[in-house]
This record gives structure tokens, C-alpha cells and sequence, in this order.
């Protein structure tokens, strides 16, 4: 039985947004900054000052909007030289227009330079975002020659503002790291349990068969049995561990916290193809023991919850056959409802004595847990065990329609 493997990897990042922001904020601010001059031209005393710059500063935001695509390529050097650009400007504001010291006016990047110390602030976090925005504002204390309350109020505005937004970067990088770990531990708890069905529905009933058979048999069958017994609880206690890696985490700079995740497509198929129709998985079982009573019309299902659900029915026929005695009969039943998909296994056996079920669990026996339950919590679903010692075992398995094709 062919398996094939595949990589999906999941990224995580709520830092791409804001770099996208911040590309958008770079070009609206520059533009804004351009049309501030074209109407206020007139007050200027040395105009070619202002276009030499906002030239270079137009030309300049073009040319590095890749540099603030994402975090890898917004390196340390770029963040120096896009500063040292944006305190150009406000230092040359006096020299092309004399009178801005006075009345309090705009510099010549404007509000553009709150965009270089964004990019500090997403980039490092509130530490960088205080270092850079610490510059501005000695540049533009600087500018004023005299500084008003109003130019320390702007000031310290963007201080606090780009300090914030670092903060909340960082918070958020540390919301992404714990999620993808969590996301890890389930994506391994997950593999670890359906590990834990496939080895307990083949590996597990063998070595469970050939201990019986051995010590029915005895002499150097028994040792066999033996040998098999005692591999088949080293199997189940390291099943049940832990000790199966199903994912690996790591952390991307440049795009956040990654999970990368291992896929599996069995003999059903890929979990990408069409609705199965759920008898099909289960008419093979039908036999002198076993009765199957199905639905005139097709039950489908998705192909994962088809595969579990008909997994399930096997491990619950695997538990009549061992514990029911190879007399006894089984019944499948699959009911096929507008909201859900029920089956129903039920045999006519000794029954489950009290505190059995909690018993086998004690002691890593987790074909009910595992096998049954497991494979319906998977999916959705819901697996319900009723038995009564003389009277047969009834399990019911439900699967939302959600879980299913469209109700006919």
C-alpha cells in the first residue's frame, strides 16, 4: 500500500500587511509633499533648494519600494540611508524657505519622514522605532532655531506613536511564535494519533494474534508469543509517548513564523478530490457475519471524512471479531440524513463488562479511544459506544453533513 508524502507549508506573518501599508504610506506622503510645493511655490526664496530635493526624494521612494516589501530586504543599511534622507529635508527646509522657522510651516519631506521611522519601528521594534524617531526630532528642534509648544507637541506625537507601533510589532511577532507552536503540537498530536490507529488497526492485532496463537500452541511457540507480547506493549508505550515529530516550526524574518506540515494521501486518495460515496468503502465487509444495510442512492463524503469513517467501522468489526467470539454476528447501517451521515455497528456478543473501556486505556489498549473515537473527532463527528453485558455492543458514529456532500 503506496504512500505518498507531501510538504504544506503555512505562513504566518501580520507583519506583511503593515510593510504594504508602509509602501503605500511612502508613495502618498511623497506625492503629498510634491503638490504641498507646486500651490505654496510662491513664499519660497530659493525654490530650486526645494525641487533638488523633493527630486531626489521622489526618485528615491521609487527606487527602494522593494527595499520595503518585507523585512529581509529592509536591511540596516537602507533604514541609515532613508533616515539620513528624511533629516536632509528638514534641515534644508530654512535654507529654501526662510520664513517656515517662523510661522511654525511644514519641512520639505512633510509627513513623509514619519515613514522613515515606521520602517524602524516594523523592522526592530519600539527600540529602533525610539533611536530613529530620538533623530527627528533633534532635526526638527534644530529647524525650528526656536522651537514653539507646538513644534515639542509634534514632536513628542511621533516619539510616542512610532514607540507604540515598535510594541505592538513586537507583541505581535510573539503572538505569531506562539501560535505556530501551538499549531505544532497539534499538528503532532494529530499524526501521533493516527500513527497510533493505523498501527493499532495492522501491527498490533498481528502481534496480538501470533501471542495467542503461540501460547495456545505452546513449546517454542509460546516463546514466539511471548516475544510477540512483549513487542507488541513496547510498541504501545512508544505509540502513545509522543515521540512522532509531525511537524517542525521555524522562524522567517522575512515572513514570519512558518509551520511546515506532512501530509499523507492514502489508498482512498487525496483529500483534494471529489465526494466519496461512503458504501463503496464499506460493502467489502459484508459477509456470513456481517449484515450491511445501506441507502438505495450514493452516500457521499468527502474523501477524508469518508476514509475515517470507514476506518472506524473497521476497528469496531476487529473488536466484535476479537471479543465477540467467532460466532457472533454483526450489523452495519448506514442512515443517510439531510444534517448528518450515521452508521451504526452493532453484534449480538457478550457485551463490554463495566470499566473495561477505562481499564484498556490504563493500560495503552486504545483501539476504542484511538481507533473509533479518535478517527470521528478528526472529522467532526462523534462516535457513541452503548453495551450491556449479554446483549451485545452498539456503536454509533455520526458525521455532520457538513462533512458530506450536498443532501439529495
Amino acid at each position: 500500500m503506496a504512500k505518498a508524502q507531501r510538504e504544506r507549508v503555512v505562513r504566518m506573518s501580520v507583519e506583511q500587511p503593515l510593510w504594504r501599508a508602509l509602501t503605500a504610506y511612502r508613495v502618498l506622503t511623497m506625492l503629498y509633499a510634491v503638490l504641498l510645493f507646486v500651490f505654496t511655490r510662491q513664499k519660497f526664496e530659493r525654490p530650486w533648494v526645494a525641487v533638488a530635493f523633493l527630486a531626489v526624494m521622489a526618485v528615491w521612494t521609487f527606487v527602494t519600494l522593494p527595499k520595503v516589501a518585507n523585512a529581509a530586504s529592509c536591511t540596516k543599511r537602507f533604514l541609515g540611508a532613508d533616515l539620513t534622507v528624511a533629516l536632509t529635508g528638514i534641515l534644508l527646509t530654512p535654507l529654501a524657505d526662510a520664513q517656515a522657522q517662523q510661522v511654525d510651516g511644514p519641512t520639505l519631506p512633510t509627513i513623509w519622514t514619519a515613514g522613515a521611522v515606521l520602517a524602524f519601528a516594523i523592522k526592530g521594534g519600539w527600540r529602533w522605532a525610539a533611536f530613529a524617531s530620538s533623530f527627528v526630532a533633534v532635526a526638527n528642534i534644530i529647524e525650528r532655531g526656536h522651537p514653539s509648544r507646538d513644534t515639542f507637541h509634534n514632536v513628542l506625537l511621533v516619539w510616542v506613536a512610532s514607540i507604540a507601533i515598535g510594541y505592538v510589532v513586537e507583541v505581535a511577532r510573539a503572538s505569531e511564535r506562539t501560535l505556530a507552536r501551538a499549531l505544532e503540537i497539534e499538528a503532532a498530536t494529530r499524526e501521533r494519533e493516527r500513527l497510533a490507529r493505523d498501527i493499532h488497526d495492522s501491527v498490533l492485532q498481528v502481534l496480538a494474534m501470533v501471542q495467542r496463537r503461540g501460547n495456545a500452541l505452546g513449546g517454542e511457540a509460546a516463546e514466539l508469543g511471548r516475544m510477540a507480547g512483549e513487542q507488541e506493549v513496547a510498541l504501545r508505550t512508544l505509540v502513545s509517548s509522543g515521540l512522532v515529530p509531525a511537524t517542525r516550526v521555524s522562524e522567517d524574518a522575512a515572513q514570519g513564523a512558518v509551520v511546515r506540515a506532512v501530509e499523507v494521501d492514502d489508498e482512498y486518495g487525496s483529500d483534494s478530490g471529489g465526494p466519496c460515496d461512503l458504501r463503496s468503502l464499506l460493502a467489502a465487509h459484508a459477509g456470513a457475519r456481517v449484515s450491511f444495510a445501506e441507502p438505495g442512492a450514493p452516500v457521499l463524503l468527502e474523501p477524508a471524512a469518508a476514509r475515517e469513517l470507514a476506518g472506524a467501522v473497521s476497528a469496531a468489526l476487529d473488536n466484535v471479531s476479537r471479543h465477540a467470539g467467532e460466532g457472533a454476528q454483526a450489523w452495519i447501517l448506514v442512515e443517510d440524513w439531510p444534517q448528518e451521515v450515521i452508521v451504526t455497528v452493532r453484534d449480538d456478543g457478550p457485551g463490554i463488562p463495566e470499566g473495561r473501556l477505562a481499564q484498556a486505556e490504563g493500560e495503552g489498549r486504545l483501539g476504542v479511544a484511538q481507533s473509533i473515537r479518535g478517527r470521528l473527532r478528526d472529522i467532526g463527528g462523534t462516535a457513541e459506544l452503548i453495551s450491556v453485558p449479554g446483549q451485545g455492543t452498539e456503536v454509533e458514529l455520526k458525521v455532520p453533513r457538513g462533512k458530506a456532500g450536498p443532501a439529495r
